[in-house]
């Protein structure tokens, strides 16, 4: 792995996200990928896996390639990044959510860490800014629960008692 790795990943998603805002909070994109990349950090995980905490959302949300996250980053960064995206699903809700649903099905440890270490600070506070969305967004994030249960035990503790409020 190359030195400076998480510092690369940032500066990548940074530049990604850069005028891009959370749609219930209004505080710049970046500082939800930053929060999720800290979160995971303080438990011990590596710099792979931090770099790709930074990078979760740039397939998704910035049209970012695999490809290039290969190039850029190395096979498992880009491995885990791809583990977290939500695959891109032709048809309705129930398609795109069953299709999520089986694809978190089979992430590694580190892939369902990160995705609980998102859906935590997803799930913090997204009742009191977007109640409507909300509803649905945290329903969603009950069925996935379960799917990603094996990930670090601090991380499932902590999205349970945020889903349980």
């Amino acid at each position: 792995m190359e030195p400076g790795m998480v510092n690369k990943a940032h500066a990548f998603a940074a530049k990604a996200h850069a005028g891009v805002f959370r749609r219930w909070s209004g505080e710049p994109y970046i500082e939800h990928p930053e929060r999720v990349a800290a979160r995971l950090a303080a438990l011990g995980f590596g710099p792979e896996v931090i770099a790709a905490a930074f990078l979760h959302d740039v397939v998704e949300d910035s049209g970012v390639s695999e490809a290039e996250l290969v190039a850029k980053f190395g096979p498992k960064v880009a491995a885990l990044v791809v583990e977290v995206s939500s695959p891109k699903v032709p048809g309705g809700k129930n398609k795109r959510v069953a299709a999520k649903l089986k694809h978190l099905a089979g992430a590694s440890y580190e892939g369902a860490s990160i995705k609980l270490a998102d859906m935590i600070d997803n799930s913090a506070n997204v009742a009191e800014h977007d109640p409507a969305f909300a509803a649905g967004y945290l329903a969603e994030m009950r069925l996935i629960l379960p799917l990603i249960s094996h990930g670090h035990p601090e991380l499932v503790a902590a999205l349970a008692e945020n889903l349980a409020k």
